[in-house]
């Protein structure tokens, strides 16, 4: 294995790009900081990250597990996505908004719900044009489809058309107009709200505040731009 490539570091650990057997993977290290429980914090999130992808195993369009190289409770390996993040991307397929609706719905199918999508940064072009979603530290597994489910659900695609019509308002789309996709016309859900009144300002201050977590520069695409060209569709997966 050769030496790792940080990628990013905060108050919870740190994200690297590693080499096994020639083959590049990410590796996520739950170290935590100084501050008091962060590791603990860290392994929570870390967990919760391995149950989602390994609900999503086989999945086109998510990282999938390293088998055999996460045996701890504080490290996870798993396939590294070449391609670059949605608020970096040069172009776009003119159909990416519509692939990256029907792999929010796959998740779902699988009772996963990603719970992070409003971040760009966790939206990932590929390098064949399809859309990859990373960062599972607060996704959720459900076995049961109930109100909690729905509501989380609602948000990933409300979060999903919330970049589609960012990217495709204002004559920014490719055929000059805005469109609509899975998530048109969904509220804010009741967690949505409490989120947003209470827990993220409580979030925000801990993340930041305490460990120094950072969304960092690529979180979202000035609004200035440059805005991505638009390529012919790829089609369905």
């Amino acid at each position: 294995m050769q030496a790792p490539e940080v990628q990013k570091r905060d108050g919870l650990g740190r994200v690297e790009r590693v080499e096994i057997d020639g083959a590049p993977f990410a590796r996520r290290v739950a170290d935590g900081g100084r501050v008091p429980g962060s590791a603990w914090i860290a392994r929570r999130l870390l967990a919760r990250e391995r149950r989602a992808l390994r609900a999503l195993s086989g999945l086109d369009g998510v990282p999938h597990e390293a088998a055999g190289a996460s045996a701890s409770d504080r490290i996870l390996v798993r396939g590294w996505i070449e391609g670059e993040p949605l608020s970096r991307a040069p172009a776009l397929p003119e159909d990416f908004f519509d692939r990256l609706d029907e792999l929010v719905l796959a998740l779902h199918e699988r009772g996963v719900c990603h719970n992070d999508l409003h971040k760009e940064a966790n939206v990932i072009v590929g390098r064949d044009g399809l859309p990859w979603l990373v960062d599972f530290q607060l996704a959720s597994v459900h076995a049961r489809r109930g109100r909690l489910f729905r509501s989380r659900a609602q948000d990933d695609l409300r979060h999903a058309e919330k970049h589609r019509r960012r990217y495709t308002r204002a004559g920014r789309g490719p055929r000059g107009e805005e469109s609509g996709g899975a998530g048109r016309g969904i509220p804010r859900s009741w967690l949505a709200r409490a989120w947003r009144r209470a827990g993220k300002p409580l979030y925000v201050a801990v993340t930041r505040g305490l460990l120094g977590t950072r969304d960092g520069q690529d979180a979202q695409r000035a609004s200035l731009g440059p805005w991505p060209a638009w390529t012919p569709p790829h089609g369905r997966r």
